[in-house]
């Protein structure tokens, strides 16, 4: 696979708040400082949730591609993310990311398989690879 790029910018609007987007992408996000910081803004996406998203939406999208590779067929898939920060030696750091995830299947003989199919999506996530924060797995297969 050859070198990318994903081109992003960012306009300040006012206050702790700005406008995200891409020129390869149809949505702007707006983003803001989060609540829990001096001048912080509730109910806006900060770099803290969209750190954690890009882990989760990495694993997905692993996940749906070795699933595919290995064939492996499933009902229904989610996952669910918690981005932990905390303060480290006077520094603010993302220090863990835990993922839940949740797999239907229909075959209770492939329930071995289909652990070791997410495992291995975690392993080879691409984001969770190039960070320095510990990545949980926690995963639930239903039949």
């Amino acid at each position: 696979m050859d070198k990318h790029s994903y081109n992003v910018s960012l306009k300040w609007n006012e206050g702790r708040k700005g406008i995200m987007e891409s020129p390869e992408l149809p949505t702007k996000i707006e983003v803001a400082t989060p609540p829990e910081f001096d001048k912080g803004i509730p109910g806006i996406w900060s770099p803290e949730h969209l750190y954690t998203a890009s882990v989760l939406s990495c694993f997905m999208t692993t996940f749906l591609a070795i699933a595919e590779f290995s064939k492996l067929e499933f009902k229904s898939f989610d996952c669910d993310a918690e981005g932990v920060l905390d303060k480290i030696e006077g520094k603010f750091l993302m220090t863990e990311v835990n993922l839940k995830a949740r797999l239907v299947i229909d075959d209770e003989s492939k329930k071995e398989r289909a652990e070791r199919i997410l495992e291995k999506s975690e392993a080879a996530c691409l984001i969770s690879n190039s960070i320095k924060t510990k990545v949980n797995l926690k995963t639930e297969i239903i039949t």
